[in-house]
This record gives structure tokens, C-alpha cells and sequence, in this order.
């Protein structure tokens, strides 16, 4: 990898489109200067905004694309418009060629998926990427995954996203075995279902090496960091995450009205106020924006659809530091060191 790290951005996704994806290219790149970016899109859309960012200008390209993923579209729709001259693809692509280190988007989750999946292709062994990503808690922060890239898993999926998520929280928070548990309707061994329960059996009897099984997790685990990486299906990991932001803005928008109810609340706050800064940043969503495809033979980034500027940025530097941490090659060979890609059980290929 060169010194520099390549960002190639779909400058079309999301709910806002250029206007957030090059003023958080601009943020990203004050706070990581060793960057450089290729932006996909439309000239007549993205280029006054470059030109009004001269620094951001000097460390970017821009290649041009009418096409657009709209954020409705099915995947099939989308591949079928879109393959070979969207900006989602072309970013995609461009990971593909080695003309980038990584790809963001902050659009069409579903079409992402089947774009990268398409042009990338999968690890060895592993049938269906993932979302991948770091979860605020009173630890610190857990790994968590499925957080919607594909709905339904089967038990060998479970296990697959298990040995990728510790393989992840080994390199991001230096751990020799993170704790990896299985999030389910309650921690006894009978509850869930069929497939989470098996899934438990194999990491329980497997004992593969890199991971350290805890059991079954329920959902107020994951903030109080019970474990290093919590394992879902993809469906109930996105509602996971919708729900924890929704309740991190209720909770805010709560404190704002209580500290402005009464003169004495405004005194008590003005005393207080560092503390609730630390709280209101503690507590914003932004701060966990962007979600690494785990899985892929090559790394894309997927950015909230509705995040700001400084939620966009906040998913570039996850890729820049997926790339920096080198986190692809290390999860390759955390599969090997498994033998995934010769035990059936495991989801790997028959040998």
C-alpha cells in the first residue's frame, strides 16, 4: 500500500448527496491529510463544491457519472441501470482495479451490498459479507454484526460472522481472545431460535482458536460491553441499531429540556455544563457512523443514509483505518488459521 490512502467516494449516495459527502471528505481530510480522494458523481453537482475547497480540491479527482442509485431501488434494479457507470459502482470498482484503498458510500444499503458482492467477491469460505461495526458501551466500544447486510442466517453464517468479528476486535483493540457472544432472546441454552442455538453449539464445542465464546447475549448487554463482539443475523442487528440511536436522541432531546425548564436548572447547568458535553458527545450517533463490509475481497465502507457531514466523516476514517490497520489481510488469515476452508461444519468448501 502506498503512504497515501485512496478514498474513492460515491458522491451521489445518500439522502443529500454531494453536499455532505465533499464537505466530510474536507472534514476527513484536515484530520487525515495523508488522504486522497476520487470522487464519483456529477461534475456539475460536485465540482463547484471542490472549487469552493481548495485544499480538498488539491488532494482529489473527480470522475464523472449521470447515473445514480436511487435510495429506494431494489438491488436487482440497481445492477440491472447501474452496473459499469453509476457512481456506486464506479467507486466500487475502483477498489477492484487498485485505483483506490477503499470505497464509501452513504446509499442504497441493499444495492451496495449486491455491487460490492458482485464486483468483489467473497473471501474463501465465507458465502455472505456483513455490516460490520464499533458500538459505543460503558467498556468502551464492541464489535457488532449483522448489522444488515443480508436478512436470515443459517448456524455456519453465525460462526463465519463470529471468527470475522473477533479476527476485527483483535486488531482494533489489541485483544489476544475477545469475547464473542451470540445476541438472542435470553442467555439459557434452550431459548432462540434453531439456528442461534446451533450456532452456540459449534462455537461452544469448536473451541476455535482467536475467540473466546461467552454464550447467548440479550440486547441490554451490548451497551454495558459484556462482550467484545456481539454476533446477530442481519435483521434483528439493524433494528438493534436503529433503536440504540433513536433512544441516544430521545435521550438527549430530554436533558436539553430539563436543563431549560427552570432558572435553576440553567444555574445547575452552567456548573455541570463540561460534564453534559462529554454525555451529549458520549451520546451521539455520529461518533459510530459507518459500517465496514466484512467478508469482501476488498473494503467498502457504508455510511447512514441520513448522517451530516461530520457523520460522514466519521465513516471515512473507519476505512482509513481499516486500511491503515491493514484489517482485510489479517482477517484472511484469521479464516485460515480456523480451517474454514476445508470443514463443511464451519462453512467452508469440502476438501
Amino acid at each position: 500500500m502506498s503512504q497515501k490512502v485512496r478514498i474513492a467516494l460515491d458522491a451521489m449516495g445518500g439522502d443529500y448527496g454531494p453536499a455532505v459527502v465533499v464537505a466530510g471528505a474536507e472534514l476527513a481530510l484536515a484530520r487525515y491529510p495523508e488522504s486522497e480522494f476520487v470522487f464519483f458523481g456529477h461534475t456539475a453537482l460536485v465540482a463547484p463544491l471542490l472549487a469552493a475547497r481548495p485544499a480538498l480540491k488539491s488532494a482529489s479527482q473527480l470522475v464523472h457519472t449521470d447515473i445514480v442509485v436511487r435510495m429506494e431501488d431494489k438491488p436487482s434494479q440497481a445492477l440491472r441501470y447501474g452496473r459499469r457507470k453509476s457512481s456506486m459502482w464506479l467507486a466500487i470498482d475502483a477498489v477492484k482495479k487498485r485505483q483506490a484503498d477503499l470505497a464509501v458510500s452513504a446509499g442504497n444499503t441493499g444495492a451496495l451490498m449486491a455491487m460490492s458482492k458482485f464486483e468483489l467477491k467473497t473471501l474463501s469460505g465465507i458465502e455472505r459479507p456483513a455490516i460490520a461495526a464499533l458500538w459505543p458501551t460503558l467498556r468502551g466500544a464492541s464489535v457488532v454484526l449483522d448489522l444488515g447486510a443480508s436478512i436470515g442466517a443459517d448456524a455456519a453464517h453465525l460462526v463465519n460472522l463470529a471468527v470475522m468479528g473477533a479476527a476485527t476486535a483483535r486488531i482494533l483493540f489489541g485483544l489476544d481472545r475477545p469475547m464473542v457472544g451470540l445476541l438472542n432472546i435470553g442467555v439459557e441454552e434452550a431459548k432462540g431460535l434453531e439456528q442461534v442455538r446451533e450456532a452456540g453449539r459449534i462455537l461452544r464445542e469448536e473451541r476455535l482458536p482467536g475467540l473466546d465464546y461467552r454464550g447467548f447475549v440479550e440486547g441490554d448487554d451490548i451497551g454495558r460491553g459484556k462482550v467484545d463482539v456481539v454476533v446477530t443475523e442481519g435483521f434483528a442487528g439493524n433494528i438493534a441499531l436503529k433503536t440504540a440511536e433513536g433512544t441516544a436522541r430521545q435521550m438527549a432531546e430530554y436533558l436539553k429540556n430539563a436543563m431549560s425548564r427552570s432558572l435553576g436548572a440553567r444555574i445547575g447547568y452552567l456548573f455541570a455544563r463540561s460534564a453534559f458535553a462529554q454525555v451529549r458527545e458520549r451520546m451521539d450517533p455520529r461518533r459510530a457512523n459507518g459500517g465496514v463490509f466484512l467478508g469482501l475481497n476488498g473494503i467498502v465502507i457504508k455510511s447512514h443514509g441520513g448522517t451530516d457531514a461530520e457523520g460522514f466523516a466519521a465513516a471515512v476514517a473507519l476505512g482509513y483505518g481499516v486500511v491503515r490497520d491493514q484489517l482485510l489481510a489479517k482477517i484472511t488469515a484469521a479464516l485460515g488459521r480456523t480451517g474454514k476452508e476445508s470443514d463443511p461444519a464451519l462453512g467452508g468448501a469440502a476438501s
